[in-house]
């Protein structure tokens, strides 16, 4: 049996925003805790492929991480298809700001959405498709070891719908914290291999799972953080 372990964080907390949809603009985090990413790196394992987005605040979690381990620190391999939801033209813009324009757009994403697509941008559904098809095809290339992924609350959710064969209105139900972890493994028999993911995608953003099966271990776990007064 190979086992493949996918250890799942989301980045540190963006600041500067004031409020502002971000979604997959490049924008400033917070690494200052370094209790926080202390316990991060006791947490996670030793040794493991590590894979971040091109966001920086996923780079800077993840080396955040790694100034608190002793080991050197490993290249981080870039993965597009793991980069958080675009929201279009609605990014730069207060939620406040959105529904002073009444828009039907607007309106329609709240109903649905997982299924909306913001003007100029991509669906809850879309990130669904491209985690899933990314997720199978880095589970293959990096199959039987440990992957810790930096990446971002929206294809952390779509990742969690992709292992319990969720649809994409049902996978955005998690609670997704920043710096939390979220551990899901995958079993698959010694030498099995199956079709690629992108072409296994079912329509409205489901994924069929690659060929084995998975286990959730853990969800949005934050044991690591230190108590708040």
């Amino acid at each position: 049996m190979t086992v493949t372990r996918w250890w799942w964080i989301r980045h540190a907390p963006v600041v500067g925003q004031d409020g502002r949809i971000y979604g997959n603009r490049d924008v400033a985090c917070d690494c200052s805790d370094e209790a926080v990413f202390r316990g991060l790196a006791q947490l996670l394992p030793q040794e493991a492929t590590w894979v971040v987005t091109p966001l920086s605040r996923t780079v800077k979690t993840a080396e955040a991480i790694h100034r608190q381990r002793a080991l050197p620190q490993p290249p981080f391999a870039v993965e597009a298809d793991l980069a958080e939801q675009d929201f279009g033209h609605w990014q730069s813009m207060t939620y406040a700001e959105l529904d002073a324009q009444r828009s039907a757009d607007w309106r329609r994403f709240w109903l649905g959405p997982a299924e909306e697509v913001p003007p100029g941008g991509e669906s809850f559904a879309a990130v669904c498709r491209r985690v899933g098809a990314a997720v199978g095809r880095l589970t293959r290339r990096f199959s039987g070891g440990d992957v810790v992924c930096v990446s971002h609350g929206g294809p952390i959710r779509a990742a969690l719908g992709h292992a319990l064969g969720l649809k994409p209105d049902r996978a955005l139900s998690f609670a997704i914290d920043n710096c939390a972890v979220t551990r899901l493994d995958h079993f698959a028999e010694d030498g099995q291999t199956g079709p690629d993911e992108g072409q296994r995608a079912g329509k409205m953003g489901e994924t069929a799972g690659p060929v084995g099966s998975w286990r959730v271990a853990a969800v949005n776990v934050k044991a690591h953080m230190p108590e708040r007064p």
